[in-house]
């Protein structure tokens, strides 16, 4: 079992309807890794459909370097037949070639656009990573893998767009960005990394959608803006409150997770995999290595 790091609570970063803790921990274990959009950069991670005529929850990606790759939970990667987000964090071993569980998040398109997938530098929404690792753990709690439930997954693809009054011949979650891209930016600006932050916990007006934790600073970091890119996008929607959750409110919450009674579950790739089961709306999950947590994620359906 990893060992739940002691989390400190920083000063809160507000803009309008959008509020973001970033969380601190004293230095504990640490793994090495590369983030999924470097090595796919670098070519030493290639993603494609795992057969000519494709698969949609399923996709093929070979790791030629010496060293994991980390691709997290709700991130898109954008390209071949249609674009997909990662259904759980998953740590590739070094020298690998393994299938990953996705969803596709473009409903009108299966077509190729490219050969492989690229990093679509954006993560999803707080409302569609709920439901997502709802269904996940519902699918792992019937001894049927990493799926999702993809009907849900559409809907909260198709409700957000509503929302927003935006229009996508594919139904694409990256339309939804594209279209709103100059708010975006400007949100993004006001949101600075505070240095040394291994995580955050988000609020949308008065309530706590989600928190996020890292096994190093130097992961946050780098995923930082990326990350924070799907609350933007529900922030920039009609949310009345502004942020109003306190620092305490915080503290409880990660008292709550760290409390909770996890449950290990067969991961897609290196570690070992935990995840809550909940009386309530809220979902948990762990990706850990020996006893460092790598990525570990709540989300409320707040």
């Amino acid at each position: 079992m990893f060992t739940f790091p002691g989390i400190r609570v920083g000063n809160p970063i507000c803009h309008e309807s959008l509020t973001v803790f970033p969380l601190f921990a004293e230095p504990h274990g640490q793994v090495d890794y590369l983030l999924s959009d470097e090595a796919l950069q670098s070519g030493s991670v290639t993603v494609q459909e795992v057969s000519e005529g494709g698969s949609v929850p399923d996709l093929l990606v070979e790791n030629t370097g010496d060293i994991r790759v980390l691709f997290l939970e709700g991130e898109e990667l954008v390209g071949a037949k249609q674009n997909r987000i990662l259904n759980t964090s998953v740590l590739l071993p070094a020298k690998s070639k393994i299938k990953i569980p996705v969803s596709c998040v473009e409903q009108g398109r299966w077509a190729y656009k490219s050969r492989h997938f690229g990093s679509g530098g954006r993560h999803s929404p707080s409302k569609l990573r709920h439901a997502l690792k709802t269904s996940v753990s519902e699918s792992l709690n019937r001894g049927t893998g990493h799926r999702s439930d993809q009907g849900k997954v559409w809907d909260e693809v198709e409700k957000q767009q509503a929302t927003l009054g935006v229009s996508s011949q594919t139904s694409a979650m990256a339309d939804s960005f594209e279209a709103h891209q100059p708010q975006i930016d400007h949100y993004a600006e006001q949101f600075v990394y505070p240095e040394g932050a291994v995580g955050v916990a988000v609020a949308l007006g008065d309530k706590i959608v989600a928190v996020d934790l890292f096994d190093k600073s130097a992961t946050c970091r780098k995923v930082w803006r990326r990350l924070l890119s799907g609350f933007i996008l529900d922030a920039v929607g009609p949310i009345a409150e502004k942020g109003q959750v306190t620092q305490l409110a915080v503290e409880a919450t990660l008292a709550e997770l760290r409390n909770s009674s996890w449950e290990q579950v067969k991961p897609v790739g290196d570690g070992e995999e935990y995840r809550v089961k909940s009386e309530d709306k809220t979902q948990a999950s762990a990706l850990a290595f020996g006893d460092s947590l790598v990525h570990g994620s709540l989300l409320t359906g707040a």
